[in-house]
């Protein structure tokens, strides 16, 4: 099949265990498939590997593959066939084909909504749709090479995002630890020589580096900007930024507006 540099198609399948594709000479696209449930199969260089819930692959262009279904099970996944003209594939592992476990919950729920965005644009195709189809699928490929450069634990790497995510809210250790799985004091133990901060200054030390930006490109008081990124209690706040900057807010912002 000839491949345009503009072909782009996905697809949303659930397969039974009779579910095989063969291709002995390859294709001249990559293939990109993100398993949802149960379990498929690749097999390249005379080599069979298994991809589970969870497990996303990408395939080179040109490899000689067949996959499919392992029997006695069902295959729940989606997948993208895009040009071989990627250039953000580089910064992934060379390999004929790179099998990724994504462990965490929030990180598998973004690379799917990529996905679905792709399934959306690319049989809608409107008249941006390459572009927005090119663009979610970069996400997906960023995010596949953040994980394999970044060697924490996933259980901290979600606990990282959703402090992120909820950073003026208030945190209660005892909640995240039930949300991966741990004790606090397990929990508190293992984020810190992970990341070599406790919980409540990686959360701080994120409210501040968003205050900042704040202080440096907006026309926010000192007082909107400390609620703005979560803190209660404007002394508080003051001597946190102090701790990080070395200045107070208010010199911060006079400096660097």
């Amino acid at each position: 099949m000839e491949i345009s540099d503009r072909t782009m198609i996905a697809g949303h399948f659930h397969e039974p265990d009779t579910y095989v594709t063969k291709r002995p000479q390859g294709r001249n696209d990559w293939l990109i498939t993100f398993t949802l449930g149960g379990e498929g199969y690749f097999v390249t260089s005379g080599k069979e590997q298994c991809c589970q819930a969870g497990d996303i692959t990408l395939l080179r262009p040109g490899t000689p593959h067949q996959y499919g279904t392992r029997k006695g099970q069902t295959w729940h996944f989606v997948w993208t066939h895009f040009p071989a003209a990627f250039t953000e594939t580089s910064i992934l592992p060379d390999l004929d084909l790179l099998i990724l476990s994504i462990e965490s919950e929030s990180i598998r729920e973004r690379i799917f909504q990529a996905f679905i965005r792709i399934l959306g644009d690319s049989r809608e195709r409107g008249e941006y749709w390459h572009e927005l189809c090119s663009s979610a699928l970069r996400e997906i490929l960023f995010m596949m090479a953040q994980q394999t450069s970044r060697k924490v634990d996933a259980r901290i790497e979600e606990i990282l995002h959703i402090l992120s995510v909820q950073m003026r809210q208030p945190i209660r250790i005892d909640e995240l630890a039930k949300t991966v799985g741990l004790s606090p004091s397990r929990l508190s133990h293992l984020f810190k020589a992970s990341t070599g901060h406790s919980i409540v200054d990686t959360l701080n030390r994120m409210r501040i580096q968003q205050a900042a930006l704040l202080l440096e490109h907006t026309d926010r008081s000192a007082s909107e900007v400390c609620y703005d990124v979560g803190f209660q209690n404007y002394n508080h706040f003051t001597n946190q930024f102090r701790k990080w900057f070395g200045v107070n807010p208010s010199t911060f912002m006079k400096e660097k507006r």
